[in-house]
């Protein structure tokens, strides 16, 4: 399977993304991943600037090979965390974003020949991303972990491919490679996968979470936060049946007060990754979960993906 001349100019071996999971995705993993020939990325989520610059710091001293960031551009950090990656700018070959339009730092990551590649959901935003200059994007369906758009992977990817001029690389119920294939026929020029690599033995996830995410059926993930504008899909668990308990309770009345929902998630996914806790912690998991069967380094999750892609599109012969 031949990599398309972007995936060839971000020096990769496979066209994987690793999902710049918040909590998750630190300077080990994205390392480990980028070592193994795919896209390592570090997660900004809500850390500051510091934190950021200590994984930039980890994974540097692990690879040499290309990294990136994944930068929320809701975090009340995001002006230090644009600082940190300008600073690394010798070793950061990308940033993705999410949570907002990165047009206010795209001039000053051009300038230090870092791409932009925003998430997108919607072919509306892919089309805006295009106009003031992203990349490339990544079309992700509802079908991810975390906080997810409308539409589903499969309708939304070959969309989005018609509408932009700039590569797409697919995401959100990926785990294996015939998802990949499958994002390959549909138009894209890569994928990125989330929940796959939270089992990667690489992955500082809890044990506890690494198990309900290998224990999943494919009915165990549900998404809350959609009454409150802010849907997110994870595993069932305690923490995510009085969620939307509470959630429901609240849009019941004439006027709903979120606000306790919002204190009810404030920390979760760190209480999940850090300490297992399932009775106040967020799985945060997508519906691929249930494909997913063991913990693997992550090269040998690259290598089984990709060539599984690969002989189903005819590398093989």
């Amino acid at each position: 399977m031949e990599l398309s001349p972007f995936m060839k100019s971000l020096g990769l071996k496979y066209p994987i993304f690793q999902g710049g999971m918040a909590w998750v995705a630190d300077g080990k993993l994205a390392a480990a991943v980028s070592n193994a020939g795919g896209l390592g990325i570090i997660g900004a989520g809500n850390a500051p600037g510091s934190a950021m610059a200590e994984e930039i710091k980890i994974a540097k001293s692990l690879t040499d090979r290309p990294f990136g960031v994944n930068v929320m551009l809701l975090s009340p950090h995001v002006e230090e965390v644009v600082k940190v990656i300008l600073e690394n700018k010798d070793n950061i070959t990308l940033v993705t974003t999410g949570a907002g339009n990165p047009s206010t730092y795209l001039k000053q990551f051009k300038e230090a020949n870092i791409k932009v590649i925003p998430v997108v959901g919607s072919v509306a935003l892919a089309k805006m991303m295009e106009r003031v200059g992203a990349d490339a994007v990544v079309a992700e369906g509802m079908e991810s972990g975390g906080h997810i758009g409308r539409l589903t992977t499969m309708a939304l990817v070959p969309q989005v491919v018609d509408a932009v001029n700039i590569p797409v690389i697919a995401a959100g119920g990926i785990g294996d490679g015939r998802g990949m294939a499958a994002a390959f026929m549909l138009g894209a020029q890569g994928v990125q996968m989330g929940t796959r690599f939270l089992v990667a033995e690489e992955s500082k996830v809890h044990p506890v979470y690494k198990k309900a995410v290998l224990k999943a059926k494919d009915i165990d993930t549900m998404v809350t936060g959609d009454f409150a504008g802010h849907p997110s899909r994870v595993i069932k668990n305690k923490m995510a049946r009085n969620y939307i308990n509470l959630e429901k309770a609240e849009a019941a009345k004439d006027n709903p007060d979120y606000s306790a929902l919002e204190e009810l998630g404030n920390g979760s996914l760190r209480r999940a990754v850090q300490d297992g806790d399932a009775k106040t912690g967020a799985y945060m998991a997508g519906e691929i979960s249930g494909l997913v069967k063991k913990e693997q380094p992550a090269a040998e999750i690259l290598h089984d993906v990709y060539e599984q892609a690969d002989k189903l599109m005819g590398g093989d012969k």
